[in-house]
């Protein structure tokens, strides 16, 4: 290829597929050698694709996020409420509202103030600095001055610094999960490897912010920036659009029609009281504001953000970090949850589970690289001195070994391969000080490489003795080993694998005796002739939590589906230990490709299991079971996660482990990494609903008892029993007092035993409607009958004091009520076991008092005093609301019964984690 082809060929978003081209093809085709590109030769290019840098989207401004906070249809509702109060001239009443207003805004604010980093996350994953060959010389450049055909050094510990078609490789590994999901390093070699190779397996490439773990290497680069596979999901996430929550939607076409019903009313009422009733047009336009006033629900967008905040408190002390409010009630409707593999269900601690010998079968126990179990023989624990052949294994792979356990901060972490650091910590279970062990002189090694698959050491101890031992893939391993039989030969690929088909990593340990006076080590000492010790089977364990965590949601009625980079074998083993698609097998990435529009939608929807898959395999699935209907959490740690969780309707990402572009793109972090921390957050979210929609029960009929109480004055043409203050007055203090106790009440006891709620499920039932109309028909009659009772013979002031005051005590009686949906409330519980509510119910009572008896309440509320004798007939019309609500509720308890046999009672709440 051409320089000119070259120059082409690199303005396009997806290249050649290098990893399949022999390296003297790459280097010609990016017109490089050896000696890499000129100092010049670099500048032009770099003149030409610019640096290597990721593009960052331009984010919204603060003040357009600010005002971003007032769209929404509750908030123009207060607005407009806001607006009916000016012109009635109430100036404090419009402060209180326009309050509301601007402190629901600022939280949303605050809270989405990080929302929009996830691209900056990415960009800080770039190495900022790379050792490159140009002009025949090695030096150090800025990573973003690197240019496709540039020759750059990889050693232990870099971050590779662009998409490299790798030249030479010794021993190299690459931690590549951030990008892949693969839970170990890779084994990078320069040979090449087929074009339909999935990403996760293209051997012969090293991608840009992937982490060098061992050995060196080489490569040319052949991609940076924005055409990375980096740069390609953050383009993936600018393309991305967020969901709005369902409860958001809900609420949006609620408070559509409720607006619609209450401006009906107002104008069926001003006409019918102008044309019929013969009132003047401006007393009707006052008594048709009153009821706007009467029927809008001002306190409800700031009772929605309060009970949301509450729920963000109550999950943040079970290790689940909101970052977005709406997703608290979100994750209450989650239907499905796609999780990642590596570090969420599992452990992404590599632990050794399984050792064969030539006379038995061992087990270990204990998880991750804590030192803590035992080996096992039939269920029983055994040791070293028992077992000279689990000495002689034990033994040789710790010293055919370079990781170092250590503890820090409470922590085990291993310094090296995960692999040999589980080796350790299994030597430590068995009694072994690995640092004694190794006072056995290494005398020389054979370091790891991909092309030969083995590691070997050569030892000697102190009486003179040496032997070599060798550590490697089974199929390489075994090839060097004498065998008395071949059938024994086969019976060790049989055993082998065995453990494979387990989802395990399998490594075969061997030895032979060597010189007294050998001093090098040589491929020719060790490639035949050795004697086989035994194999070593590794899996990153499910974590134990994780599995009662997936039955849970099952229970629940949410299907848990694992999506991941890593192979089918280990994710289908991986998924039955974690009771995941036991039943409906492994679909790969690759498989996936292959489908069209209609059978991928099949497969999001039937398979269970997913493994080497890339960021668009993910997001596609995520996709697929939204447009199913499905509401989808989508759970991950890395930067291929990233897109995905964008897109899902809950994103969650991991806390201790995930990298920084998964948490910025997610709604949720858990601090603990524990997938049983979803459960937890579906359950209070779940129990944040129930509250919202127990609010609204009791706001709604509220607001209805008041606008029937106006509307019945208009019909009957008679004085107005409560004046639009006065409402402003119940409606807010109700609202941020009775209402926000409701916000407090714990999870209900079957709360996780229920399927989730459909996504377009309405906020209202028919049920619900019922009870609304039901309880605000008797508000109505209650305050009605008291007004007009005290009405001639106590004045307009007393009367209308009487009103609110009964008003306010039937709706005390009803939040008693509303503690329950359907259930009893008249239990001692139920009346008494809420704090929460008493405390509420106290401060109401004390702020009645003061806007009875205070001067200044009066005055501005045009209030009177009332004698003792009042407060009989207020506080009866209370109690009788509560029982007749109280008699519904077991009316419609055995019709339920009697319509649907079998059907149980509403299980009452409990409060076992609060």
């Amino acid at each position: 290829m051409q320089m000119e082809e070259f120059q082409t060929l690199g303005d396009q978003d997806r290249p050649a597929a290098w990893h399949a081209l022999q390296t003297s093809e790459a280097l010609a085709a990016l017109d490089s050698d050896d000696r890499g590109l000129s100092t010049e030769g670099a500048e032009a290019r770099l003149q030409r694709f610019g640096p290597n840098r990721l593009e960052q989207a331009r984010g919204r401004s603060a003040l357009r996020r600010l005002l971003e906070q007032f769209h929404n249809v509750l908030i123009y509702v207060l607005l407009g409420a806001a607006a009916v109060t000016a012109l009635l001239g109430h100036w404090v009443d419009t402060g209180v509202i326009l309050g509301v207003v601007i402190v629901n805004a600022l939280v949303g604010f605050l809270q989405e103030g990080k929302a929009e980093k996830a691209l900056d996350a990415i960009k800080q994953m770039l190495s900022p600095y790379a050792a490159v060959i140009r002009d025949g010389k090695r030096g150090s450049v800025p990573a973003q001055s690197l240019v496709p055909g540039d020759i750059v050094v990889l050693k232990s510990g870099d971050r590779v610094p662009a998409d490299l078609r790798l030249l030479d490789s010794h021993g190299l590994q690459i931690q590549e999960a951030a990008l892949t999901g693969e839970s170990l390093p890779v084994e990078k070699s320069a040979a090449p490897v087929a074009e339909a190779t999935d990403l996760a397996e293209r051997t012969s490439m090293a991608f840009s912010s992937t982490l060098v773990t061992s050995g060196r290497g080489r490569g040319v680069v052949v991609h940076t920036g924005q055409h990375t596979e980096i740069g390609r999901i953050s383009t993936l996430l600018t393309q991305v659009t967020p969901l709005e929550t369902p409860l958001l939607r809900q609420t949006a076409v609620f408070a559509r029609y409720l607006t619609l019903a209450i401006l009906f009313l107002a104008s069926v009422t001003f006409l019918f009281g102008y044309l019929v009733g013969g009132a003047s047009a401006a007393d009707m336009f006052i008594a048709a504001v009153s009821l706007v006033v009467a029927a809008i629900p001002e306190g409800l967008p700031a009772i929605m953000t309060i009970t949301l905040a509450i729920g963000v408190t109550r999950m943040a002390r079970r290790n689940a970090i909101i970052r977005l409010l709406p997703a608290v009630e979100t994750l209450g409707s989650v239907s499905v949850i796609c999780s990642d593999k590596t570090g969420t269900l599992t452990r992404n601690e590599m632990t050794l589970q399984r050792l064969a010998t030539p006379e038995h079968d061992y087990q270990a126990s204990g998880i991750g690289y804590r030192p803590e179990g035992d080996i096992l023989l039939d269920e029983r624990p055994v040791t070293l001195a028992e077992q000279p052949d689990l000495h002689a294994l034990v033994q040789a792979a710790t010293l055919c070994n370079d990781a170092e356990l250590a503890e820090e901060q409470g922590q085990w972490r291993v310094h090296g391969d995960p692999t040999e650091g589980a080796i350790i910590t299994l030597a430590y279970k068995a009694g072994l000080d690995p640092a004694q062990e190794r006072q056995r002189s290494r005398v020389d090694m054979i370091p790891f490489e991909s092309e030969h698959k083995f590691m070997a050491t050569l030892h000697r101890n102190d009486e003179g003795q040496s032997h070599a031992y060798v550590k490697g893939a089974p199929e390489r391993v075994l090839e060097m080993c004498r065998f008395d039989h071949a059938a024994t030969l086969e019976a060790w690929r049989t055993r082998s694998e065995a453990m494979a088909k387990e989802g395990m990593r399998v490594l075969a340990v061997a030895s032979r005796p060597a010189e007294a006076d050998q001093s090098a080590l040589a491929h020719e000492n060790v490639r035949e002739g050795l004697t086989l010790l035994g194999l070593l089977g590794f899996l990153d364990p499910p974590r134990e939590e994780a599995i009662a965590a997936v039955a849970e949601c099952q229970r629940a009625g949410i299907r848990v589906k694992m999506i991941t980079g890593d192979h089918a074998t280990t994710a289908g083993a991986i998924g039955h230990r974690l009771g995941i698609g036991n039943d409906r097998g492994v679909m790969t990435g690759h498989e996936l490709d292959g489908l069209d529009a209609t059978r991928f939608a099949k497969a999001a929807n039937d398979i269970d299991i997913f493994a080497r898959t890339t960021p668009e395999h993910k997001l596609r699935l995520v996709e697929a079971l939204q447009a199913e209907g499905q509401v989808v959490a989508m759970t991950g740690d890395g930067v291929n996660d990233a897109p995905a969780l964008k897109r899902a309707d809950v994103g969650v990402a991991m806390g201790r482990k995930g990298t920084e572009a998964a948490k910025e793109a997610a709604e949720m972090v858990l601090a603990d990494d524990d997938f049983a921390s979803i459960t937890h957050a579906v359950e209070e979210g779940r129990t944040v609903y129930d509250n919202l929609r127990k609010a609204l029960l009791f706001i709604l009929p509220t607001n209805g008892g008041q606008a029937l109480v106006i509307m019945a004055a208009i019909l009957l043409g008679l004085t107005l029993p409560i004046t639009p203050v006065q409402i402003l007055w119940v409606n807010m203090i109700t609202a941020v007092t009775l209402a926000l106790a409701l916000a407090f009440e714990p999870a209900e006891q079957n709360v996780m035993g229920r399927p989730p709620r459909q996504p377009d499920e309405p906020i209202l039932s028919g049920f619900l409607v019922w009870r609304i109309l039901f309880v605000s028909v008797l508000l109505m009659a209650g305050t009605f009958t008291l007004f007009l009772m005290h009405l001639e013979a106590h004045g307009l002031s007393v009367a209308r004091t009487i009103a609110v005051n009964a008003l306010v005590a039937g709706e005390i009686g009803y939040l008693l009520n509303s503690r329950r949906l359907h259930a009893n409330t008249w239990t001692l519980d139920g009346l008494f076991g809420s704090r929460a509510v008493l405390i509420a119910i106290a401060t109401v009572v004390g702020f009645q008092l003061l806007f009875t008896y205070l001067p200044p309440m009066q005055k501005l509320f045009d209030t009177a005093a009332l004698d003792a004798g009042a407060w009989l007939p207020i506080g009866l019309f209370a109690i009788g609301l509560f029982l007749l609500v109280e008699l519904e509720k077991l009316l419609v308890r055995r019709f339920r019964r009697s319509s649907t046999p079998g059907l149980k009672d509403e299980a009452k709440p409990h409060a076992r984690h609060h």
